[in-house]
């Protein structure tokens, strides 16, 4: 049968099947994939949790933040003091709190505590990712992609910063004032996560989700500055860091160091950093590359005219990469932040960031095996070390500078097709239901 003889009726009941059909597997597939996700998550953090606990794998010690200096910070805590002249005392405020949280499991120690809560923030993270209607890509980085850091992430606290960020960006579309209040908690343990916020588009949404992370970020401080002593130390301690080894400047002074230049490398503030008469140079040009990227995410946001629902998600991450390579401190634990961000990016299909997730994933394998696996190769500055340092270094700043590319182009360039944003959508759903004769929808 032609189809200029198949009956109208029909015709419209057939494709009436059809998309029934189409449905049902996009909505099967996803449902699946979120299943399989469950025992995938079950084994690698199983394997994570073993490689902590016997902590064997290269360069030792890997717990003994959670098993020794928490519960340290913890005691003066409890006792209505942060922590006083401690230079590993560098967080803001919000952080107290974190570190008193394994209390609320009395009938646990505090490593056990603190391993259960961070297993929970860790799960929370991936239920997140996997909801209905996101796409699963996303999970499934954050599930496969953090066990290449090893023993490292479970190890510290940014797995429940990068948790607040993660919810603070998925909320924030739906409601604006808890991305808003989620992003400040964040920014009151690490102060990262309020980049969350410097996609939003322009508008009531945007407004309300700052207004919001200002009420919550103030009434937090307050509260804090009231039941606890010397409540802002940290600032004094964040202030005098140097350039730690594994940073983008600490690469370039490995280098100089391996061609003979008069560099050290001593332990202060918690961490390696390099000690010689260029050190100094290399850190006040870092500080002036972190303003130089604030100044061109501002310009990026006054350029910015194309919105989707991806673009807050990419934003962040790109905001957060290039905070990272222009630093002076780069920890192997920032790689969690990044995997979280780009997970996010992967729930929608509108993002711009998939190569850059590959970049990252690359990235956070090498990180691995300069740290745990050879850092004392990269404490020696061996031909070992200072290649792994290399490599990765460059697959952050490629990530970084792909990632803005990708961005700018995106939202800036008026050759590409635009595609509505949270706000416009709203408005063309409303503009689509208002009554024939009334003014709704309209402006």
């Amino acid at each position: 049968m032609t189809q200029q003889n198949v009956v109208p009726g029909r015709s419209a009941a057939a494709r009436v099947l059809v998309r029934a059909a189409h449905h049902v597997d996009a909505v099967r597939s996803p449902r699946s994939s979120a299943f399989a996700l469950v025992p995938v998550w079950l084994l690698t953090r199983l394997g994570m949790l073993y490689l902590l606990v016997q902590d064997g794998i290269g360069v030792r010690n890997v717990n003994d933040e959670v098993e020794f200096l928490y519960p340290r910070w913890a005691v003066q805590l409890a006792d209505g003091s942060f922590p006083v002249d401690d230079v590993t005392w560098q967080y803001p405020p919000g952080a107290g709190l974190l570190f008193l949280s394994p209390e609320a499991l009395p009938f646990l120690d505090y490593f056990a505590a603190f391993l259960v809560l961070t297993f929970v923030a860790d799960a929370l993270v991936a239920l997140a990712l996997a909801r209905p209607g996101r796409r699963p890509a996303g999970a499934w980085l954050w599930t496969a992609g953090l066990p290449l850091l090893l023993n490292v992430p479970h190890g510290r606290f940014d797995i429940q910063v990068t948790a607040l960020a993660v919810l603070a960006l998925l909320s924030s579309r739906r409601n604006p004032r808890v991305g808003g209040a989620l992003a400040a908690l964040g920014a009151l343990v690490k102060v990262w996560p309020l980049l969350t916020l410097l996609g939003l588009e322009r508008g009531r949404c945007g407004r309300d989700a700052w207004r919001s992370a200002a009420v919550t970020a103030a009434a937090l401080l307050a509260v804090l500055a009231l039941a606890f002593r010397h409540t802002f130390d940290f600032l004094q301690q964040q202030g005098a860091r140097g350039v730690q080894i594994e940073s983008l400047g600490g690469t370039v002074l490995a280098l100089m160091r391996a061609s003979g230049a008069p560099i050290g490398v001593e332990a202060r503030y918690g961490a390696l950093e390099f000690a010689g008469p260029d050190v100094a140079t290399v850190a006040q040009l870092s500080l002036l590359l972190t303003a130089a990227a604030f100044g061109w995410l501002m310009f990026w946001r006054g350029r910015a005219s194309r919105w989707t629902e991806a673009t807050p998600f990419d934003a962040a991450l790109a905001a957060v990469l290039l905070f990272t390579v222009t630093s002076r401190v780069i920890s192997p634990q920032y790689m969690v932040w990044l995997l979280g961000l780009a997970a996010v990016c992967l729930t929608s299909r509108f993002t711009t960031q998939r190569p850059v997730a590959w970049v990252l994933l690359a990235a956070t394998a090498v990180t691995a095996l300069a740290f745990p696996v050879h850092y004392l190769e990269v404490m020696q500055g061996t031909a070992l070390g200072n290649t792994l340092m290399v490599v990765r270094n460059s697959l952050l700043l490629t990530a970084a500078l792909l990632s803005c590319h990708r961005l700018w182009r995106e939202t800036t360039s008026p050759a590409l097709p635009t595609r509505p944003g949270p706000q416009a959508a709203q408005t063309a759903q409303a503009a689509q239901a208002a009554p024939v004769g009334t003014d709704a929808g309209r402006g």
